[in-house]
Order: C-alpha cells, then structure tokens, then sequence
C-alpha cells in the first residue's frame, strides 16, 4: 500500500468514527428534545428566568446541531476519500476549518467573558435552589432528579444543606434535611449534624463539580488541544488527497 493508499484508509477510518459518534450525538439530542421527562426537559422547565439561561439550558437544540455537523463531515470525509471526489474533499476541509475558527472563537469569548458566564451560572443556581425549596420532596420529578443526583455525586444540594430549608420535605419531615446532606445516610439529619458535616465531608453538588473540573483542568486541555491537533491534521490530509487526486486528473 503506497502512500496515497494509507491517507485514503486513514481519512475513512477516522471519518467513520466521526459519522458514528455524530449518529449518536444526534440521536440523544432528538430523544433530549422529544422526551420531556428527560433531565435536560425538566432543567428547561428553570429557563424561564431570563433569555440568556433559556439558550445555555436548551441542550436538545445544541446536541442536534453538532450531531449533524459531526454527520456530515464523517461523510463528506469517508465518500470524498474513497470516491476520491476533489469537490467533497475541499467541503470537508472548508467545514473543519468553519469549526476550527469557531472553537478558537469561542476560547476566546470564555475567557474575555468570563463574569458573564459566572452571572449566568448564579442566575442557574438561583433558579435550582428556588426549585427545590418549592418542589422537593412534593414534586416526583424534582424529587428524582435531585434524589439521583446527590447519590451519584455524594453530594447535598445545589449549593448547601441550606437549600432544602422550608422544603415541602423540610416541612414534611419535621425540619430533617435529606440523608445525603449528613455524614451517614441512616443517621437522624437534622440542621446541627448538616451543619457539622457542610463544605468539609459533605459538599454542594455546583461546588463539587466546580472542583472536580478546577482539578482537572490539565486534562480538559490536553483533550481540547488533542482535538485541536486532529482537526489540524484532518485538514491537512484532505488537502493533501485534493492535490494527490488534481495531479492523477491532470
């Protein structure tokens, strides 16, 4: 197998893992968007607090979108390779590079707009915590989500035990906080063992999460800059079959 031969196996084999995950992309946003009992259809129901949350909690929209990028790459990528068609390879190189530039962009908004985005999480976090002091231990499907959501993460709350205070569960259980916000879940969890066990064994779910990402970052950059490198080489490829083709044309 000659050089040409390689780049063409390589450019379909990494494409089809890019059509398949973009398959899979989009199918969970169509489920997202078609289920409204998913998480993210229950986290919409907080959207209404502003514009600017409603577009950041509109997942399903998102995931259909970059399903469908991703969908039509890995083709332009896997067909443009094999039937060495010049004109869907320039496409693909044309696309990645659109997203390239887009994902630099949007580094850049992150960072030049950073309190932006940290008065868009406060105004998440406000709208979580008013939920849950209406509808926890009341509604089943708030109830659920927070229930599941403090299991997984062993965490309590969006911020703090404090958030369930006057809870429907909080009134209902004689002033008891959920057994996730105390040290051991049989334990009686009332606002003094809570307390006790607040921000040192038992965190906030936003707070443990924010953690975890703070340190990880070294990882979440290595991957960003890891896909960053493989768009690169991507267009790179492509270019270099569009001029291997042009010159067997010509």
């Amino acid at each position: 197998m000659g050089c040409f031969g390689f780049l063409k196996l390589m450019m379909f084999a990494f494409n089809g893992i890019i059509f398949l995950a973009g398959a899979a992309i989009l199918g969970v946003g169509i489920w997202v968007k078609v289920d409204s009992g998913s998480i993210f259809g229950l986290l919409q129901k907080f959207g209404d607090s502003s514009s600017g949350l409603s577009q950041v909690l509109n997942v399903g929209y998102l995931l259909i979108a970059v399903g469908a990028v991703l969908l039509i790459i890995g083709f332009l990528g896997c067909c443009g390779a094999i039937r060495e068609s010049r004109c869907m390879l320039l496409l693909f190189f044309v696309i990645v590079l659109v997203v390239f530039i887009a994902e630099v962009a949007g580094a850049v908004v992150i960072l030049v707009f950073k309190p932006l985005a940290e008065d868009l999480i406060n105004q998440l976090g406000t709208k979580a915590v008013e939920s849950i002091k209406k509808d926890f231990g009341e509604n089943s499907d708030v109830t659920g989500l927070w229930n599941t959501t403090m299991n997984v993460l062993q965490c309590c709350g969006f911020y703090n035990y404090t958030d369930f205070t006057k809870s429907p569960y909080y009134t209902n259980n004689m002033n008891q906080y959920p057994p996730q916000c105390c040290e051991t879940m049989n334990s009686t969890c009332n606002a003094t063992a809570a307390a006790n066990v607040s921000n040192t064994i038992v965190h906030g779910c936003f707070p443990k999460v924010k953690k975890l990402i703070d340190d990880n970052v070294v990882v979440i950059a290595a991957v960003a800059l890891g896909i960053a490198v493989l768009e690169i080489c991507a267009m790179a490829v492509s270019m270099s079959l569009y001029c291997k083709i042009g010159s067997k044309i010509h």
